[in-house]
């Protein structure tokens, strides 16, 4: 045994019942992620019932006679563009640099917006052309996943604007902080969650 060993003894294992609460971030974190992990669960679900379905046309047209590919593209390019600017508005909140966040998070806010409207205008013309949900199984089931995920982006701007609001009257403490990393794990994973509908549903279209 050195002299060390004899003079700083190895710390005893602390009893369960005597350990305090876990931290705050540290639950809220772990909160979070099992929050995420249901939703790309709900997803796969979508993803699963669109891969059964995606063949039933009941007579009409398929996926590639529908998509337009170029339209879609821009729609992918805005969403990965917001993914990258909300990485650099988390640059900017670690370092408490509140103008830059702004920017940033307006960056992000804008950009998710565009893809929100090219999104909408692409339902409007197929349920103007007589392609809507209810068309056939096919559609319903791309309506309802590619839906969703709007619906998310849409949750996720609301999100922004109140985070925004926050940092305004609250600062950068660390509550607010905490809030806009949550945020930023839940924009990423749409992202990815819109990598696998762009593969699956628009290039893989048939």
């Amino acid at each position: 045994m050195s002299m060390v060993d004899q003079i700083v003894p190895y710390p005893k294992a602390v009893p369960l019942s005597m350990r305090g609460p876990a931290p705050t971030r540290v639950v809220v974190g772990y909160g979070f992620w099992l929050f995420l992990l249901s939703d790309i669960i709900v997803f796969a679900a979508l993803f699963a019932v669109y891969a059964v379905l995606s063949g039933e046309t009941n007579g009409g047209p398929p996926g590639a006679a529908l998509f337009d590919k170029r339209h879609v593209f821009i729609e992918t390019a805005c969403l990965l563009a917001s993914s990258v600017t909300c990485g650099f508005t988390s640059l900017a909140v670690q370092r408490r640099d509140t103008i830059v966040a702004y920017l940033w998070m307006t960056a992000t806010f804008v950009l998710g917006a565009a893809f929100l409207s090219l999104e909408h205008s692409e339902f409007a013309q197929m349920s103007v052309s007589g392609n809507g949900p209810s068309r056939s199984a096919f559609l319903s089931a791309f309506f309802t996943l590619v839906g969703t995920h709007g619906l998310h982006v849409t949750i996720g701007l609301a999100w922004l604007l109140i985070m925004m609001l926050q940092v305004a009257t609250l600062g950068f403490r660390p509550m607010v902080m905490r809030r806009f990393f949550c945020f930023g794990l839940f924009w990423h994973a749409l992202d990815i969650v819109w990598i696998g509908v762009f593969t699956i549903v628009y290039l893989g279209a048939r």
